[in-house]
């Protein structure tokens, strides 16, 4: 068994398909079947299911998902610590959505700087597809986002509830105009705005994530919904107004993680998330700042 037959089954695991894994791989889809076949072997047994759909496990397939995972994780683990300065005993690689990246994260890291200074942190921007993958992969350790998918060997945890406000450039903004900026928060956000916003005709303005948003309407004027959390220091400045007359949407933001923490280290950062999740969640119960 090699670190190639591994990654390539744990690609597979991720996509549910032997040809995305091998677009992610950037190698042939023979190549990929030629290496599951030569493990299937190794180990006597079938590892995947293969149909019109894509590829499913099998139960020996979920049972070598943990044992997939270390292997590529012990190697990932011996090549960063091999060039690791000796002046740090471990290292964090974190991954989150941008948004969360405003204040929060940040927030998190500047905490492990203060209570571990000898853990090295990589962190990462990135969307919910990508990041779970990498924590399949073994190559993320944690993952921060608000739409995670399940899969074995991962905890999917609730970290808080953003609220989504309409916030505008105007102080007069009551309703979504010609210069809304629809955001997309995810599928539940959407249901909740269109039960909101029936009569609403598709905005002129569409973007994949909220810090997008922010720089259109600051250059252009216009409204979107945004985490009050990313818009308090914004409104505080009199850039943005908050259109109180809107409705507020719950958003909640998660952390993923392996179930098995492999140690101290990570345990640590798993808890530091807690702890400032739950400031954040006492900071949002708090009095909202409006535009009045």
């Amino acid at each position: 068994m090699d670190i190639d037959q591994a990654r390539t089954f744990l690609a597979i695991a991720a996509h549910g398909s032997f040809l995305e894994a091998a677009k992610r791989l950037h190698v042939t889809q023979s190549t990929v079947s030629a290496r599951i076949q030569n493990l299937e072997t190794e180990l006597g047994a079938q590892l995947f299911v293969r149909n019109r759909a894509g590829a499913t496990l099998t139960v020996p397939g979920r049972r070598f998902m943990q044992h997939a995972k270390s292997l590529v994780l012990t190697v990932e683990q011996a090549r960063h610590d091999v060039g690791l300065p000796s002046r740090y005993r471990a290292t964090v690689r974190i991954g989150g959505r941008i948004a969360l990246w405003e204040a929060f994260l940040p927030g998190w890291v500047g905490w492990m700087r203060r209570l571990a200074p000898d853990v090295s942190i990589q962190s990462e921007i990135g969307f919910e597809e990508d990041l779970m993958r990498r924590l399949v992969e073994g190559t993320l350790d944690i993952g921060v986002m608000y739409t995670p998918s399940h899969a074995p060997g991962l905890i999917v945890e609730h970290l808080f509830d953003e609220t989504l406000v309409m916030v505008s450039t105007r102080p007069d903004t009551r309703w979504p105009g010609d210069d809304y900026v629809y955001v997309e928060w995810g599928p539940g956000f959407y249901a909740r705005h269109q039960e909101s916003f029936p009569d609403l005709t598709r905005p002129p303005q569409v973007v994949n994530i909220g810090w997008l948003g922010i720089q259109l309407i600051l250059a252009n004027g216009g409204s979107c919904f945004l985490p009050i959390r990313m818009a308090r220091s914004l409104i505080q400045a009199g850039r943005l107004y908050q259109v109180t007359s809107a409705p507020e949407f719950p958003h909640p933001a998660y952390m993923v993680f392996p179930r098995e923490t492999g140690g101290e280290v990570l345990a640590q950062a798993v808890e530091g998330l807690r702890e400032l999740a739950h400031q954040e969640q006492i900071a949002s119960a708090g009095t909202r700042p409006t535009g009045d």
